[in-house]
This record gives C-alpha cells, sequence and structure tokens, in this order.
C-alpha cells in the first residue's frame, strides 16, 4: 500500500529512456525519473522514494527528501501568497499549499512572501498534501511513551515566559525552561534534545543537553575540538559568564566546570589563572 506524502518502498518494474516504472499497486504504475534512479539499479530493485501529487495532480515519485513529511512539522520559506492561500517552499519542484483555511486569523498579516512560517504537514480529505499554521490542531500536550533521559528530535517554535516552546518528535508539545537555555535559540532551530522529567500531568520537560554522564562526554569531546581550532588554548574559566561559556562550546556552566574537570583528571587539559590548555 503506498502512501502519498511520505517515503514508500518501491519495486522497480521496468526500466525505460524516461525512468523506472514503479510498483504503485491500487495507484497503478508510478513513473521515476531517469536521473533520480540510483545507478545499478532495475527491475526487481526496492528504492525508497518519496510520493507526491505534481502539477497535472498525478501521482510522482523522487528521490529527493522534502523538508517534512505528512505528519511531520517544518520551518518553511514562503514563496508566494494567492487567492487560495500561501505557497510553502519544501524542498520539491511543486510548492507546498497553505490554505487561508489553515492559517488563524492573527496570523494571516504574518503571512508574507520572503518570511518564514511553522506548519504541520498533512493529508487533506481530497487526497493532497498541504501544509497547517493551527499547530495545536495536530500536536499533543501530553505524552506517555517516553521516560526520563530519552533522546529525541527538537523544532523550536517560540519564547514563553517559561521558556523554549518546542515540537518533540513532530507530535508534542514540550517546554525547555528558560534556565535550561543559553543563548540565542531561534525560531525553527532543529536539534537533540532530552526528556527532562516525568511530569504528573504527562506534559515534557526537555533539555537541550544530554543528562548526567552522558552530557559530560559529549561535551568533553566539545570542549576539545573547539580548544585545538583555538591552537591548543583558550582564555575561559570556571569564572566566564555562562553567556560565553554557552556561546563557545554550547553548554551551560556547570556543564562546562564539570568537563573541564574530568578532562584535567585525564590529562588532556591543563588548567592555569590564564585559561585552558589542551596537552600535546
Amino acid at each position: 500500500m503506498t502512501a502519498l506524502g511520505r517515503f514508500n518502498d518501491m519495486k522497480i518494474i521496468t526500466m525505460s529512456s524516461r525512468g523506472a516504472l514503479l510498483d504503485g499497486g491500487a495507484a497503478g504504475e508510478i513513473l521515476l525519473p531517469a536521473g533520480e534512479v540510483p545507478p545499478g539499479s532495475g527491475p526487481g530493485s526496492v528504492l525508497k522514494v518519496f510520493l507526491y501529487l505534481d502539477f497535472q495532480e498525478a501521482v510522482a515519485a523522487t528521490t529527493t527528501a522534502p523538508a517534512a513529511q505528512v505528519r511531520e512539522a517544518a520551518y518553511l520559506k514562503i514563496v508566494s501568497v494567492g487567492d487560495a492561500g500561501a505557497f510553502l517552499d519544501w524542498g520539491l519542484p511543486k510548492d507546498l499549499l497553505l490554505p487561508w483555511s489553515e492559517v488563524k486569523r492573527e496570523q494571516k498579516r504574518l503571512v508574507v512572501a520572503g518570511r518564514r512560517i511553522l506548519v504541520c504537514v498533512f493529508q487533506a480529505e481530497d487526497g493532497r498534501i498541504a501544509a497547517s499554521a493551527r499547530l495545536d490542531d495536530f500536536l499533543l500536550d501530553e505524552a506517555d511513551e517516553f521516560k526520563e533521559g530519552d533522546q529525541v528530535s527538537l523544532l523550536v517554535a517560540d519564547r514563553t515566559d517559561l521558556g523554549l516552546r518546542v515540537i518533540v518528535n513532530h507530535q508534542y508539545w514540550g517546554v525547555v525552561h528558560n534556565n535550561e537555555v543559553f543563548g540565542d535559540v531561534p525560531r525553527g532551530r532543529r536539534q537533540d534534545g532530552w526528556v527532562k522529567a516525568l511530569r504528573p500531568d504527562r506534559k515534557l520537560n526537555i533539555a537541550l543537553s544530554a543528562p548526567g554522564y552522558a552530557k559530560v562526554d559529549a561535551a568533553a569531546q566539545g570542549v576539545m575540538q573547539v580548544l585545538r581550532t583555538h591552537g591548543g588554548f583558550m582564555a575561559v574559566s570556571d569564572k566566564t559568564a555562562p553567556e560565553r561559556i554557552h556561546a563557545l562550546f554550547g553548554v551551560s556552566k556547570k556543564v562546562f566546570k564539570q568537563t573541564i574537570g574530568a578532562l584535567y583528571k585525564e590529562r588532556k587539559i591543563l588548567i592555569d589563572e590564564t585559561g585552558i590548555h589542551a596537552v600535546k
């Protein structure tokens, strides 16, 4: 069974100068253009392709990965605005439609060509793939499937009084509290995160760095890499401002202090009044 707006594993039926004809089941044969057929492929080969509707509303296949599949969120650039809505660049030849019906009234003034907008991709009742800015219609506030320390994917949504509101695994809302945020974290950034706490109300508290020793191990690799790019010395210490620490190394000051302590014990760095030195 094929699914529009998603990647599908599809078998090549036959090859021609136009490309590969894929077995689309009930959808019939689907052409993958010759320029996108992987070298060495032939009848019987199974390819992973993305299915969408082309300009003629026919099912088309591509090996190009769009910015988001159906049931995923993305921060997309507005290409143009018309009577039907806004058209978004999602990385495919045919732009993605954001219908006006899927835009809240207070958001319409922000839908301007050249700007970006946070949307969820969905399949409409008529089968077409579209975008919606009504994120709360697609994302859940409560989750049961996680445990503390689980790694998740994040898409940064916006700032609130509590901290960063983030989209977790394209399915849930989560919050990164202000004391976990250092430096500028722009809207639309994709990055890894970790479940910090399991709340009684089943809402997700998220951290931007790994818990416990995993956090220090990951930070240690980063500190050593930054040190090497600075010639093996940096004028930083446990007295350096937290904002500068985060700007340089991407971690909180607490994690930085733990990390340089661990690196010092492993004799990978020396620490003196001028800063930290990589041991040659």
